[in-house]
């Protein structure tokens, strides 16, 4: 049942408090009096739902009450009706300026004090209605937001597992080419890290730094299926047993194909294109140019350094001087001229993030120089 309207008359004389009561009285509205402005503000509740104002009263007048209501946000939008003798002009832009919604002249008129309280009730009304609209809106907006935060966040918890699997798979392919050769495991985590410090370098979105270095963990993946006399094989490979390497990266490729994964999907790009060389002579399909994926670009530059400072059983290391000597002439040939240069400009960073120190491979340049380093040296059989 809604409750009866409340209404507040203030006016210092009792006289007039009474007159206005008993006018009300036949709205069904409960009626509360108040002598000074001071009291006005003591009796005003939640409740109250109109004030009916005298603008001369001692102490405190009806403009210094205004004043105290409008700054204050309980009653900031309290309708309130001015009951005044004064007529003038600047008395009443006086108080529309102080926040008075109407006026109502004394000596008062029953009829226009019952059409005005009227409006104003009925305004007033219609302000409650829309703040418990406004409230009910909030209180639905903030269960739905809640409802939505949660389920966000088990969509979250559920694609961190997905992930988490998908790592696992890619740790799980990584300890198969580690039974296979020991430095390829070790040369498959050092691409990670390598492959994701250049990608921060290059200014790449943290996402996609993240997807990328994890998908290049599997870019030598295909290296299971070659057999493990040319794998190991001490010496240069002959053109029958490089060809069959070279398929390592159609096999890698295979292997990855047809998953839904974001992460297995740049894994098999990077594994069919990261022998693609810059000038259309790499291998499998011969792509040149921005036609190469990104991420087969970066991990043609990593790789070929990390082959080429690496310890291999055909080969010693080279110091990182000599193996950026012995990259820069295929610079716009072999790789990527723009992510050589960040490469070669930000090393120092990129060792850093390396899974082990730099100054554990080698300090020094090796006894072969970079200048004549025979392209096994520079990385084309890894």
């Amino acid at each position: 049942m809604t409750r009866p309207r409340r209404i507040l008359v203030a006016d210092d004389v009792a006289a007039n408090r009474e007159l206005l009561a008993a006018i009300l009285g036949g709205l069904g509205c409960d009626i509360d009096t108040a002598a000074d402005g001071r009291e006005v503000l003591a009796r005003l509740s939640p409740e109250t739902d109109l004030l009916l104002l005298d603008l001369l009263m001692p102490g405190m007048d009806g403009l210094g009450v205004m004043r105290h209501l409008r700054a204050d946000p309980r009653w900031r939008d309290l309708p309130v009706i001015m009951v005044t003798a004064r007529e003038s002009r600047e008395d009443r832009l006086r108080a529309v300026a102080s926040g008075v919604n109407d006026f109502i002249a004394k000596p008062v008129d029953r009829a226009e004090v019952l059409v005005r309280v009227k409006a104003q009730l009925r305004m007033k009304e219609g302000q409650d209605e829309v703040k418990r609209s406004r409230s009910a809106l909030e209180e639905t907006v903030a269960s739905r937001t809640a409802e939505l935060r949660h389920a966000l966040a088990e969509m979250q918890a559920a694609e961190a597992k997905t992930r988490e699997a998908h790592v696992d798979t890619i740790r799980r392919l990584v300890l198969a080419a580690e039974l296979k050769d020991r430095d390829t495991c070790d040369h498959i985590v050092r691409i990670s890290c390598t492959s994701a410090a250049l990608g921060r370098a290059l200014g790449l979105p943290a996402a996609e730094v993240e997807i990328g270095s994890q998908a290049a963990t599997m870019h030598d993946v295909g290296k299971i299926g070659i057999p493990d006399a040319i794998l190991g094989k001490r010496g240069p490979l002959d053109a029958g047993e490089r060809r069959i390497m070279q398929t390592h990266t159609v096999i890698g490729a295979r292997i990855l194909a047809g998953s839904p994964s974001e992460l297995m999907q740049a894994g098999e790009r990077i594994a069919i294109s990261h022998h693609e060389k810059w000038d259309g002579s790499g291998y499998p399909h011969g792509l040149a140019g921005d036609s190469i994926p990104l991420w087969g670009r970066i991990c043609a530059v990593v790789d070929v350094f990390d082959a080429l400072t690496s310890r291999r059983p055909y080969r010693q290391p080279l110091s990182d001087a000599a193996a950026l000597d012995v990259m820069r002439p295929d610079s716009g040939r072999h790789f990527d001229a723009h992510l050589f240069e960040v490469f070669a400009a930000h090393l120092d960073e990129i060792r850093a993030a390396e899974p082990e120190p730099a100054a554990a491979r080698l300090s020094a340049p090796a006894a072969a120089s970079a200048a004549g380093a025979p392209a096994a040296a520079r990385g084309e059989r890894a």
